[in-house]
């Protein structure tokens, strides 16, 4: 059992999600213009470089009122996909909270997005958890398998 889980971590970890945090200042003035012209009052932006369906992608956070969104884009400026911001009792695929508890043990969820292929190919979740103390960004992909990189 001990090297089983031995190896489940180690096959996790090098199987990582990029999750770098960039600034406002990432956000190209091409994406800002599409931003606002949507959401004028648009405050609070938070960015990161992801990969998803094996595309590079920027996550941009940002609220408008009360109203918290997420928006995909690709680096050249054009729109991806919204993601949904969901509960995390309402999130994931069949057995992927099996997978979660077998790769963290005990964890809570803080954040879950669901980002729908705009191409019809699938599902995948973005989901930031908290574990012994450390905060994780975790991809669950399609199929339900996890990717993960911690996260300071």
């Amino acid at each position: 059992m001990r090297k089983l889980l031995l190896s489940l971590c180690l096959i996790f970890l090098s199987i990582t999600v990029n999750a770098e945090v960039v600034g406002k200042e990432g956000i190209s003035p091409a994406i800002m213009d599409q931003i606002y012209k949507k959401h004028p009052n648009a405050l609070d932006f938070t960015v990161e470089k992801r990969i998803h369906f094996s595309q590079d992608l920027l996550k941009i956070y940002y609220k408008e009122g009360e109203e918290k969104f997420v928006d995909y884009f690709r680096p050249d400026g054009h729109f991806f996909v919204s993601g949904l911001l969901i509960a995390a009792d309402d999130m994931m695929f069949t057995d992927s909270k099996e997978k979660l508890k077998a790769a963290f043990n005990e964890y809570k969820i803080k954040h879950a997005v669901l980002i729908v292929n705009p191409n019809g190919a699938g599902e995948e979740y973005d989901v930031i958890l908290e574990t012994a103390g450390k905060t994780w960004n975790v991809l669950i992909d399609k199929k339900g398998n996890l990717e993960k990189t911690e996260v300071n």
